[in-house]
């Protein structure tokens, strides 16, 4: 009797198993859920699950593929906290994040031991995929990314002050972050290269609201224009108080800050200001009409923030590479490495860092409180 009792024990994981239907496919999304910059995690969030929503009413898996959302809360300790959870779940094969360089970069390091993919719909710091090049980096080449970089994004804001715009001095501040200093870096750089003056590079703290004394001194320096890198939250501010200080120099930023809440928080101030933006925006993609069009159905109300369409494209080439290759995290990291995929964002295919071959970028000035097309 003793021994029926114990082939029924072995047997009932199988039973259960087979209760529960089949085991599902998770893809995780590691995104700022709450904090400042929280609305664009979120839209992020939705795009992705209007692509799975589409896939699995086409049937297109036999097992059920889910999104599991994890708040990062812009936060790189978080960050870290998160991809530790993320990756001790077996059935977890990829990961759609983090949207901060400063979150993605250490957060990438503990899915790399893991093999697991990672692709990041905004991290713009070129740190995040040239560390994979390093003697250092033992682990495989797992990041990716689809999103033009910093690099990219600094000298364009240069030459186009410099050169287009014939500002000789510059007045550069950046919020200490990856993505902000390193955006002021590559632009500090540049402009100094071709003959410009940096009359001052400073930090700030991210969750800091007064700029006063740092604007008088500004001021005093009277630069052409002011540069700054970092979330829109901050520079809203900054701008406004430049204003306020009587800082009459042109305003140009980064793309955190291609977002409505940027022109709200800054007010009047933001009329006249320019943004660079990596890529384009999905209302200037023709290859995008359809997503934007499926996007205000699904989401009536919501607007379209500017990483949207990244998540969307992310999350249909994750589930390619799930129908091509399967569950299997080591295959579907060299799939994403040899990928052709054309989509929203056109044709995407990636280099040995893992960066999308698209360096594309778009300058917009606001004016009467709208983000128009510059260059």
């Amino acid at each position: 009797m003793k021994s029926k009792w114990w082939i029924l024990g072995l047997a009932l994981p199988w039973v259960a198993a087979c209760q529960r239907g089949p085991r599902e496919i998770k893809i995780a999304l590691a995104l700022p859920l709450t904090g400042d910059i929280a609305s664009v995690g979120q839209g992020i969030q939705r795009s992705a699950t209007l692509a799975l929503e589409e896939a699995t009413t086409a049937g297109r898996f036999k097992s059920p593929v889910v999104l599991v959302p994890f708040d990062d809360r812009s936060d790189p300790k978080e960050a870290v906290n998160v991809a530790n959870r993320v990756v001790s779940d077996p059935d977890t094969v990829a990961v759609i994040g983090h949207f901060n360089s400063g979150c993605s970069i250490p957060a990438s390091r503990v899915y790399a031991q893991a093999g697991l993919p990672m692709v990041s719909p905004g991290s713009s710091n070129p740190e995040l995929t040239r560390q994979q090049l390093s003697a250092n980096w033992p682990w495989p080449k797992n990041v990716f990314r689809a999103n033009t970089t910093d690099d990219a994004q600094g000298t364009f804001a240069a030459e186009f002050l410099n050169r287009t715009l014939k500002k000789k001095t510059v007045a550069v501040v950046h919020d200490k972050t990856s993505y902000g200093q390193g955006i002021a870096e590559e632009m500090q750089k540049r402009f100094a290269a071709l003959g410009g003056v940096v009359v001052s590079f400073d930090g700030v703290q991210t969750g800091d609201k007064d700029f006063k004394a740092l604007m008088t001194r500004i001021k005093a320096e009277n630069p052409a224009a002011l540069f700054y890198g970092g979330t829109y939250t901050e520079g809203a501010l900054i701008l406004r108080q430049a204003r306020d200080a009587g800082i009459g120099a042109l305003f140009l930023t980064g793309e955190n800050s291609f977002d409505p809440e940027f022109v709200r928080m800054a007010g009047p101030a933001a009329e006249g200001a320019y943004v660079t933006y990596l890529g384009r925006p999905p209302e200037l993609l023709d290859t995008a009409k359809a997503f934007v069009d499926k996007y205000k159905l699904r989401y009536p109300g919501q607007e379209i923030k500017a990483y949207d369409h990244y998540g969307y494209e992310i999350t249909n080439m994750l589930l390619e590479a799930l129908e091509k290759v399967g569950p299997d995290k080591a295959k579907i990291i060299e799939y994403l490495r040899g990928l052709r995929y054309t989509g929203v964002l056109g044709e995407t295919t990636f280099d040995e860092k893992g960066d999308t071959r698209n360096r594309t970028i778009t300058l917009f000035v606001i004016k009467k409180g709208v983000f128009t097309p510059s260059l």
